[in-house]
C-alpha cells in the first residue's frame, strides 16, 4: 500500500475501534459492516446496528435496511480483510450476493427454499424485504464490500446477473474493494454519509418543447464529463422527496428559508412558471458515474454518487411549491467529477470545492461557508453530537435547522460560536471584536480549530455564554466583554487541563448548577469591575480621551495590559478573593467529575 493508503486504513481502524467500544458484542467483520452502514447507507447508527445479522447460515446477509424514504432495501455482505488491495474475492462469494435478486424477486418456492436453513433473524428481514419489494415496488440494492481486490470482469458478471434477475431498473449490485472503500471513508470524512446511490434524471421531453439532444461535453485534459439539458422542474422536486438533504452533503450552505431569492423564485413559478428556465440559474450536480438511458420511452441520465452542490434554494422551493412546478422547467448541469488514485484523491476535493464555490453566486458567499466542509469541521460536528450538541457547521435558518435534525439536541450552536470563543480565548481578543468572518481566514483558521476535541470547544464556548451574561445592561461592558473573557480564560487554564475537569464544567454551565455559577459570576463580575478601571486608567483625559467603544477597538495586545494592570491594580485581599472563587469553582468540577 501506499502511505496514503496506509494512513487511511489506519483511520479505518481507528472508525472501527471507536464503534467496538460502543458495540461491545460485534465482531471485526460485523463493525465493518456497522461502519458502511452509518457511511454510506443510513445516517440513524441505531438502525444501522439493528440491522446487522451476520454469522451462521446468514446466507450472505450480513446486514439488510429497509428504507421507506428512498424506497429502497439495502443488503450487505461485508469481509475485512487484514489489507487492502491483496487478497482476491473469490467468485462464488460475490455471486452468491447477486442471486440474492433471483430470491428476493423470484418464485415463492425459491425464496421459501432459501430461507429454509437460514437463521431466524436472515429469514425475518428477507420475508420483511421481498414483501416491501413485491408488493410496493422498492428497489434493491446489493453490495460486496470488501478490503481485497475483485477484478473488472467478475464486477461485471455479477451486476449482470443481479440486474436479469429483477424487473427493469428495480435490482443494482455494486462491489466496493479495497480502494472503494476507501473512497467512500474520504467521503464519510468529509460529510457526505450516506451519500445518495444513484438518481434517474429525466430529460424534459413533450408539452410544446422539442429538445434534440443533452449536451455532452468531455474534456480530456481534466478528464471531466459534463452534461447540460432541461429537467421539469416537478421531477427536480420529486430528487428531495425521495432523499432529502442528503443530496446537499457538499453543498457549503443550508436552506435559507424565507429569503428574498427564494420569495422570487416562489413569485416566478406562482405568475410565470413557463419563464422559471429563464430566470433561474439551474441545478448543478457532481457525480462518479453517468449514463443515458432509455426507458419506458423516456430518455434519462443515470447517475452514481450524485451530489447537488448549486441549486439547493432551487430545489427545496420547487419541492415546498409542487404544485406550482408542475409546468415550469429547470436548467441542470452534470459534471462527472473523476475521483482517479487513491493517492490524488485531494485533486478531486480541490477540484469540487472550487465548483461549488464558482457556481454558488446567487446568494453571496461568506468566507465561512468556504470552510463549512471542511473535514475538520465535519470531525467537529461528530464529535459534538455525542454529547448531545447540534453543530451548525452550514449557515442555514434555526427553522430549517430544527426541522433538518430534531429537537432533540440540549444546545444548538454555530462555528461561527465557536470561532469567536477560540479566538477571544486564545488569541488577541482584538480578533473577536473584530467580527467573525476574518476568522475563518487561512490565517487564523488552524489556530482557532486546532482539533476535533468537543472538551477543546465547549468550555471556552460555555464561558463565553456567562461572560456575555454578566454584560447585559451595562452598556460599556459590551466593548470589554472580549478582554473579560481573555483573561477568565486565561485564569482558569489551570482548572481545566484535566479532561474531567473541562468535561465537568461544560455540564455545569449548561444545567446552571448555582454551586458552580454563583462563585464564577462574581469572578466575571469582578474582572469587569477590574477593566472598567483599566479603561479609566489609559483612556487619556480632556478632547483625546477614548470612550470604551474606541478604547477597545483597534488595539492590538490589550490583553498583556490588562494582566500587568491586574497585577499592580487590584489588592492583595481583592487577589485572594479571586483565588478563592477560584477554588470554589474547582471544588465543584471536582465534586461532579467524581459523581460521574
Amino acid at each position: 500500500m501506499s502511505d496514503h493508503e496506509l494512513a487511511t486504513h489506519k483511520r479505518l481502524k481507528s472508525e472501527l475501534t471507536e464503534l467496538g467500544n460502543r458495540y461491545l458484542g460485534l465482531k471485526d467483520d460485523s463493525l465493518f459492516v456497522l461502519w458502511f452502514l452509518r457511511a454510506y447507507v443510513t445516517d440513524d447508527e441505531q438502525k444501522a446496528a439493528d440491522a446487522i445479522c451476520g454469522g451462521a447460515r446468514d446466507k450472505s446477509v450480513d446486514a439488510l435496511v429497509i428504507d421507506e424514504r428512498s424506497q429502497s432495501a439495502f443488503i450487505v455482505q461485508g469481509k475485512y480483510r487484514g489489507t487492502v488491495g491483496k487478497q482476491h474475492e473469490d467468485r462464488a462469494a460475490v455471486m452468491q450476493v447477486a442471486s440474492l435478486a433471483d430470491v428476493l424477486f423470484g418464485q415463492d418456492g425459491t425464496f421459501s427454499d432459501f430461507v429454509s436453513n437460514a437463521s431466524p433473524q436472515v429469514t425475518d428481514l428477507l420475508r420483511e424485504a421481498r414483501k416491501h419489494l413485491l408488493r410496493r415496488h422498492y428497489r434493491l440494492w446489493l453490495y460486496y464490500v470488501t478490503l481485497g481486490r475483485c477484478s473488472p470482469g467478475l464486477r461485471k458478471e455479477a451486476e449482470r446477473a443481479a440486474a436479469r434477475s429483477a424487473p427493469v431498473d428495480r435490482c443494482h449490485l455494486q462491489v466496493f474493494d479495497g480502494r472503494g472503500v476507501l473512497s467512500v471513508l474520504r467521503d464519510y470524512l468529509d460529510g457526505v454519509a450516506p451519500p445518495v446511490p444513484a438518481l434517474d434524471l429525466e430529460i424534459e421531453t413533450g408539452a410544446g418543447v422539442r429538445v434534440t439532444e443533452a449536451l455532452q461535453r468531455y474534456d480530456h485534459g481534466t478528464r471531466v464529463e459534463s452534461w447540460v439539458f432541461p429537467m421539469r422542474s416537478h421531477d427536480v422536486a420529486k430528487l428531495y422527496d425521495l432523499y432529502g438533504i442528503r443530496l446537499f452533503a457538499r453543498n457549503i450552505r443550508g436552506f435559507f428559508g424565507n429569503s428574498p431569492v427564494n420569495q422570487s423564485m416562489v413569485a416566478t413559478l406562482e405568475e410565470e412558471p413557463e419563464h422559471f428556465f429563464y430566470y433561474n440559474n439551474g441545478i448543478t450536480i457532481v457525480c462518479d458515474q453517468a449514463e443515458k438511458v432509455s426507458s419506458q420511452g423516456r430518455a434519462i441520465l443515470r447517475v452514481g454518487n450524485p451530489q447537488i452542490i448549486n441549486g439547493q434554494q432551487t430545489v427545496r422551493v420547487l419541492a415546498a411549491h409542487d404544485h406550482l412546478s408542475r409546468t415550469a422547467t429547470a436548467l441542470v448541469r452534470v459534471m462527472v467529477v473523476p475521483r482517479g488514485e487513491v493517492d490524488h484523491a485531494d485533486s478531486f476535493d480541490a477540484l469540487v470545492s472550487k465548483i461549488v464555490a464558482g457556481t454558488n453566486w446567487q446568494n453571496k458567499i461568506l468566507q465561512s461557508d468556504l470552510m463549512a466542509n471542511d473535514r475538520r469541521q465535519v470531525e467537529i460536528e461528530r464529535e459534538l453530537r455525542k454529547r448531545g450538541y447540534l453543530y451548525l457547521r452550514k449557515r442555514m435558518s434555526k427553522q430549517e435547522a430544527k426541522r433538518a435534525h430534531g429537537s432533540q439536541w440540549r444546545v444548538m450552536l454555530t462555528k461561527e460560536d465557536l470561532a469567536l470563543a477560540g479566538a477571544a480565548c486564545d488569541l488577541d481578543p482584538l480578533r473577536a471584536r473584530a467580527g467573525k468572518e476574518h476568522l475563518f481566514s487561512k490565517e487564523l483558521y488552524s489556530q482557532i480549530f486546532p482539533n476535533s476535541d468537543a472538551d477543546h470547544y465547549l468550555p471556552r464556548y460555555w464561558l463565553m455564554r456567562a461572560v456575555t451574561h454578566w454584560s447585559r445592561g451595562y452598556a460599556t461592558r459590551a466593548y470589554a466583554k472580549w478582554l473579560v473573557l481573555n483573561f477568565m480564560w486565561y485564569r482558569l487554564t489551570p482548572l481545566l487541563r484535566a479532561s474531567s475537569r473541562a468535561q465537568a464544567f461544560s455540564a455545569l454551565r449548561q444545567k446552571g448548577v448555582a454551586r458552580f455559577d454563583l462563585p464564577l459570576g462574581r469572578a466575571i463580575e469582578a474582572v469587569f469591575k477590574t477593566a472598567e478601571r483599566f479603561h479609566r486608567a489609559n483612556r487619556g483625559t480632556g478632547e483625546k480621551a477614548l470612550d470604551p467603544s474606541s478604547f477597545y477597538k483597534n488595539r492590538s495586545g490589550l490583553h498583556r495590559k490588562f494582566r500587568e494592570f491586574w497585577e499592580t491594580d487590584v489588592s492583595a485581599a481583592q487577589e485572594q478573593r479571586f483565588d478563592r472563587l477560584l477554588e470554589r469553582m474547582r471544588d465543584a468540577l471536582d465534586s461532579h467529575a467524581e459523581m460521574g
